[in-house]
C-alpha cells in the first residue's frame, strides 16, 4: 500500500477548541482511496468522516498537494500506441474519449501532475499495458 497523510487544522464543532482533521490518499487493492479523520484533544471527539474508493474529494486533494507538492507522470521512451493509454485513462479516470486524448497529449508533453497516489496507480496500469512511463517528484 502506497498513500500521503495532510493534517489540516480547523475547530471543533462539538466544542470550539482548535482541532486536527488529517485527510489520507492510498492504493489499497489495486484502487486509489481515500478517507479523512477529524479528532480534536480538548474534548476527545474523534470521527473518521469519510472513506471509500474512488477519486478523493477536492479539499483531500488540495491539502495533499499543499503538503506533498505535486507528483508528475512522465513517458521515458516512445509510446507504443495511443490505445492502451487511451484504455487506462479511460477506465482509471472514467473521461470521455476526447479527455483521454487530451490526458495522453500532457503525458506524451510535459507529464501529468497529481497526487503521489494518483501518478502512482496510473504508473502501474500504463507500464501494464507497455507505456514506459516514471514519476518524478
Amino acid at each position: 500500500m502506497s498513500g500521503q497523510t495532510a493534517k489540516i487544522a480547523t475547530r471543533c464543532f462539538a466544542c470550539g477548541a482548535m482541532a486536527v482533521r488529517q485527510v489520507n490518499q492510498f492504493i489499497l487493492h489495486d484502487a486509489l482511496w481515500s478517507d479523512s479523520e477529524f479528532s480534536c484533544a480538548a474534548c476527545g471527539t474523534y470521527i473518521c468522516e469519510d472513506s471509500g474508493p474512488g477519486t478523493a474529494p477536492d479539499d483531500v486533494r488540495e491539502a495533499l498537494l499543499a503538503a506533498h507538492g505535486p507528483a508528475r507522470l512522465r513517458l521515458t521512451g516512445p509510446m507504443p500506441s495511443l490505445v492502451p493509454a487511451l484504455k487506462v485513462f479511460r477506465e482509471v479516470s472514467a473521461v470521455s474519449l476526447s479527455r483521454a486524448r487530451e490526458l495522453v497529449s500532457e503525458l506524451s508533453g510535459d507529464g501529468l501532475e497529481g497526487t503521489l497516489s494518483e501518478m502512482e496507480i496510473l504508473m502501474a496500469r500504463l507500464r501494464t499495458r507497455g507505456i514506459p512511463v516514471d514519476i518524478d517528484q
